[in-house]
């Protein structure tokens, strides 16, 4: 970072530094730059200020996800929570969500919360008996030929409805019924599902026959790693396929009816598997480890699966994708990108030599946050996409965000549940952070005498602050300097470093603080 300077006649130079970037964690920093920071924020940009205080909103026994639309909602356990309330059972994994018009996805369970009717199902449904009836019934008011399932003792409508595609199973006098049809009617004692005309063979022609042995209808749902919301249709991906369901029915993936509301799938034929999925400028966007495919079309008819030669999503952080000032972020094999539909674009110089692996993340539209390790610890970081720079928060490790109430929420390992923005829950106690600078050599390779540091800061009621430098990268940190306040007061720290090669300086902090200025005067002692 270039800052200004000036000469004096003694030779004193003055180096005065108004605005601070962010997290810089490579062997650049210097003069400046911040190498390393915990809790820091872009808040008040260009101004060197920590986060605000999270308020904690609730805690989980054992947090499972955490999704949004109306309302909040989360898995607890094997408990489905919505708007506070526990709407349904689930199995005791990690979840991922998607919203599709009344409906809440949860997977891999593949069960459904509808929000208008405050009903919680399986999107599957299976019915087994040791016998099931084939003949004739209607269709339209008509008679049809070949096109009844019956059973007398089952009530059909409790397992299925119209437009449903049914795989029928079991079948051995006649495997040729063993297909997946749609379902036209029932029948008006519901004891019979009406398919097209001549769906099924009949051992004689009018005459009704019966199967026997294990027999199995059911509407199925294809397992899915990944899933989305686009377009009124519930769309996901495992392995090499793609698929997407029914036009606003997410329990539909096997109707295909030569129309523009049938079901669609696809391989992409490349090898590895898919790794994450998001709506991206109103497209479907899945990738693999290297590469992005998009779905283009607005009907099964014309979809075409575009791919592209890309870094996709890294395995393992398909939670990572989360999209800020209108820009796609997630973390790739090589670090973070941002991807604005064109070619994906590095934004993980900051990090240095530091790979990421687990992220998890989330947007609140200007900022995108994201928790991830480096395979030791974790740490959450901050991007702000106005100002183009990150911050480094914490240690949270993060297992779902989700934006509610105009605020970002945060759901950690541990189970705490927090609204960043502290407008909900209880406030945590005052933010205590730290900033460290990388090395000062004023861009000179002689040995300089600083003659005086002064760092101004604005510190709030029951704020404190400490000033540390460190020499020629041995030692211990030196205290120089303690700040605190009483009442809202603006200070001008002196500091007077020592002769040295090149020196770092450490702030650290407990409450509001803001640092608008650090003004060094130094003498370099030629030939030194």
């Amino acid at each position: 970072m270039k800052l200004p300077q000036m000469k004096y006649a003694d030779n004193i130079k003055r180096m005065t530094q108004e605005a601070f970037g962010g997290y810089n964690h490579t062997a650049r920093a210097g003069d400046g730059d911040i190498y390393d920071m915990t809790n820091m924020s872009s808040a008040r940009f260009p101004l060197l200020t920590p986060r605000g205080r999270r308020g904690l909103v609730t805690t989980l026994t054992k947090p499972n996800g955490i999704g949004a639309g109306d309302k909040l909602y989360y898995v607890d356990g094997t408990s489905f929570i919505y708007d506070g309330a526990a709407k349904g059972t689930v199995t005791d994994s990690a979840k991922t969500f998607a919203e599709m018009g009344a409906y809440i996805i949860i997977m891999p369970d593949k069960v459904y919360y509808n929000k208008v009717t405050n009903t919680f199902g399986s999107l599957e449904s299976k019915w087994s008996d040791s016998s099931l009836t084939f003949q004739d019934g209607y269709i339209y008011e008509e008679a049809a030929a070949a096109n009844c399932v019956y059973h007398a003792s089952t009530d059909w409508t409790e397992y299925f409805k119209v437009g449903d595609a049914v795989t029928i199973s079991g079948c051995v006098t006649h495997p040729e019924n063993n297909k997946t049809p749609i379902i036209r009617e029932f029948s008006s004692d519901k004891h019979g599902m009406y398919f097209y005309e001549n769906t099924f063979k009949l051992t004689t022609e009018g005459v009704p026959y019966t199967e026997t042995g294990t027999l199995k209808v059911e509407r199925t749902v294809p397992d899915m790693d990944y899933i989305c919301a686009s377009e009124n249709r519930l769309w996901g991906c495992k392995g090499d396929s793609i698929y997407a369901s029914k036009l606003g029915d997410p329990t539909n993936f096997n109707v295909f009816d030569g129309l523009g509301t049938d079901a669609w799938s696809v391989s992409a034929g490349s090898p590895g598997s898919f790794t994450g999925c998001a709506v991206y400028a109103a497209f479907p966007v899945f990738f693999k480890d290297d590469k992005v495919f998009k779905v283009y079309g607005s009907l099964p008819s014309n979809y075409e699966l575009t791919p592209s030669a890309r870094l996709g999503v890294l395995s393992g952080a398909g939670k990572s994708l989360a999209i800020a000032g209108e820009t796609l972020f997630y973390l790739s094999r090589v670090g973070i990108i941002a991807y604005s539909g064109g070619m994906p674009a590095p934004v993980y110089d900051a990090f240095g030599d530091v790979k990421y692996i687990d992220a998890v993340a989330g947007s609140d539209g200007r900022c995108y946050y994201v928790s991830m390790t480096d395979g030791t610890a974790y740490s959450l970081f901050v991007y702000d996409t106005q100002n183009n720079v990150w911050h480094r928060e914490d240690a949270s490790q993060a297992v779902g965000f989700a934006f509610y109430g105009g605020a970002l929420h945060m759901l950690l390992a541990d189970g705490k549940l927090y609204d960043l923005s502290g407008r909900t829950g209880t406030a945590e106690a005052a933010v205590s952070w730290k900033v460290e600078f990388g090395d000062f050599t004023e861009r000179d390779m002689n040995k300089k005498a600083v003659s005086k540091l002064i760092i101004r800061a604005e510190l709030a009621s029951g704020a404190s602050m400490k000033v540390y430098i460190k020499y020629d990268s041995g030692g211990l940190w030196e205290e120089k300097a303690s700040l605190s306040a009483s009442a809202k007061k603006s200070f001008a720290a002196a500091v007077l470093p020592r002769r040295s090669d090149h020196w770092r300086l450490k702030l650290t902090g407990t409450g509001e603080v803001s640092v608008s200025a650090i003004a060094r005067e130094y003498c370099a002692e030629n030939g030194l």
